[in-house]
């Protein structure tokens, strides 16, 4: 063995150790480290009882098959008919949305338009400038909400230190037949426990964006390219109140039915929030937010370089490929991939749910690498369209 390839293989060797601590780390390290700091902060479920006036707020572009359907859920839920109120904010719709907002003759039902579409952070920002509750609860027109959510999310008002909550959010797959299906339900279930630690401990660094609230008066209007449910929750941290997860405030979404939807809504949900830590950029400071730093970089800056890490992985195996066990790992790689691509072409979730996981990984992570070269042409995808019809 010549020094020259003696020396490659020690640098192969460092950084598949690297690369693959830093994996251990995002996926494994860092909620097993939450959980173990959590059994310490022990905190109580907020009791029923606190009922504080709130506004719905929907955001809607094109949703006249749901809009319908979501104000008569809303103004049926088991919340005080006095305290609730729905206001929706249509960007600019061009479909029938608006006529079937006006159609309702429920006077707690108003309908905001933006004349001009400009996506869904200033149709939020305009839409709470017509909100008259106390707590503001940002939903979408396809979310199902469970009927005691809304006083899930306001009993924990009661506490002054809260501002903001964010409920549990799940995906279900009705058809059985989107590619991504288990792989998204599979996800959301892991990032829940992720928040449900967080909030034991002390605050979280996002919510999810179709069930979150905040305390009116703490509102901080964003910027078009925000990404609302990560960087107003962020607002509220760095103004001194807890942001709390809400497990028993339940919504639930259909998962997206094809590969190029689910593509294109990661990528627009990650670019946003690449734009959103860009923006909130002084919470990363470890020596004035050390809790909220270290969320935010354990959770979402180390998570969106899980690309590098792969790439990184695969070269230094590819390297050291002439041991057996380096080989084998490297054979593995090949394999999942190769699978996840074939995946694409042929449904093989529909054999096995767990087997649309690969793809679900690779879809993701893929979805990183082009948000972060979107981000650097300048596209930040502020607006959005609907695909349903």
């Amino acid at each position: 063995m010549t020094d020259s390839f003696r020396h490659m293989s020690d640098v192969a060797m460092f950084i598949f150790g690297v690369a693959s601590a830093m994996l251990f780390y995002v996926y494994l390290g860092y909620p097993f480290l939450l959980a173990i700091i959590a059994l310490f902060c022990r905190r109580s479920e907020q009791e029923l009882g606190c009922c504080p006036t709130i506004s719905v707020l929907i955001a809607a572009r094109n949703e006249q098959a749901e809009i319908g359907r979501k104000i008569e859920e809303t103004l049926a839920s088991d919340y005080p008919a006095e305290n609730l109120e729905v206001v929706v904010a249509s960007d600019a719709s061009t479909d029938r949305t608006d006529s079937i907002v006006k159609r309702c003759r429920d006077p707690r039902v108003r309908l905001v338009r933006i004349p001009k579409h400009r996506g869904k952070t200033v149709a939020q920002n305009v839409g709470v400038e017509a909100c008259r509750g106390d707590v503001i609860v940002f939903s979408d027109a396809t979310t199902v909400y469970h009927p005691k959510a809304f006083r899930y999310l306001a009993c924990n008002y009661e506490d002054p230190t809260v501002g903001g909550v964010s409920g549990r959010y799940d995906y279900f797959d009705l058809e059985k037949a989107s590619p991504a299906g288990f792989g998204s339900i599979a996800y959301w279930n892991y990032e829940n426990v992720i928040k449900m630690l967080q909030s034991r401990i002390h605050s979280l660094t996002g919510s999810s964006g179709c069930i979150y609230s905040v305390r009116r008066k703490l509102y901080t209007p964003l910027p078009n390219d925000a990404c609302s449910d990560l960087v107003e929750p962020l607002c509220i941290v760095r103004q001194g109140y807890r942001v709390v997860f809400e497990g028993r405030a339940l919504a639930r979404e259909e998962t997206t039915k094809t590969v190029n939807e689910e593509f294109r809504m990661r990528v627009r949900v990650i670019t946003n929030g690449l734009l959103g830590i860009l923006m909130m950029r002084e919470l990363l400071k470890f020596w004035k937010y050390p809790w909220v730093s270290f969320q935010l970089l354990s959770h979402k800056v180390l998570r969106w370089m899980i690309p590098i890490f792969l790439v990184l992985l695969f070269l230094a195996d590819a390297v050291l490929a002439g041991r057996p066990l380096f080989q084998f790992l490297f054979l593995l790689q090949v394999l999942f991939y190769g699978f996840a691509i074939a995946s694409m072409l042929i449904p093989f979730h529909r054999l096995w749910k767990p087997l649309g996981i690969p793809f679900y990984f690779c879809s993701m992570n893929a979805a990183v690498l082009f948000s972060g070269l979107e981000l650097c042409k300048g596209n930040k995808h502020a607006t959005w369209e609907t695909v349903r019809t």
